[in-house]
């Protein structure tokens, strides 16, 4: 989705929308105390419909937080937990990930497959559009690639 760790760890179960047309993430408080709603695509959809599945096996008979995201005792899993819960999917995977490279990626991503800048910064919750500039700059490759594109004729 692109949104912030802190973003993450504050969604509540009643900020998710999996099922319907209009499927969302509501962020009540970002960065600058600012309201936006990102949407979801299916892939993300399934994920959240399989852990609500699970969250509610795993918690039966007990009455955890109303987080989207818990730890074993069923309170809010903190930002530093998710963090560290992100770093050991990346070190299993041989990769070293953090929630930012994760949020840096998908924008950027956004911004490669040509869509436009307004439309990025409004789901990543930018307020300037110079912000969102950072994702379109052109990396060693996009340069190579440019260059040799030269020789074509």
């Amino acid at each position: 989705t692109g949104m912030r760790l802190s973003e993450c760890a504050q969604l509540e179960l009643g900020d998710v929308f999996v099922v319907g047309r209009k499927t969302r993430a509501v962020i009540r408080s970002g960065k600058g105390g600012r309201y936006r709603e990102v949407p979801l695509n299916s892939l993300v959809c399934q994920a959240i419909e399989e852990w609500l599945a699970e969250r509610k096996e795993k918690y039966k008979g007990r009455a955890p937080a109303t987080a989207l995201f818990l730890n074993p005792q069923g309170k809010a899993m903190l930002p530093n937990s998710i963090y560290e819960v992100i770093r050991k999917i990346g070190r299993d995977c041989g990769l070293e990930l953090s929630p930012h490279t994760l949020r840096h990626t998908c924008l950027t991503a956004l911004i490669r497959k040509q869509n436009d800048v307004v439309l990025v910064a409004d789901i990543a919750g930018h307020r300037s559009l110079n912000t969102t500039k950072r994702y379109t700059l052109p990396s060693v490759a996009d340069k190579a690639k440019a260059l040799e594109g030269l020789l074509e004729v």
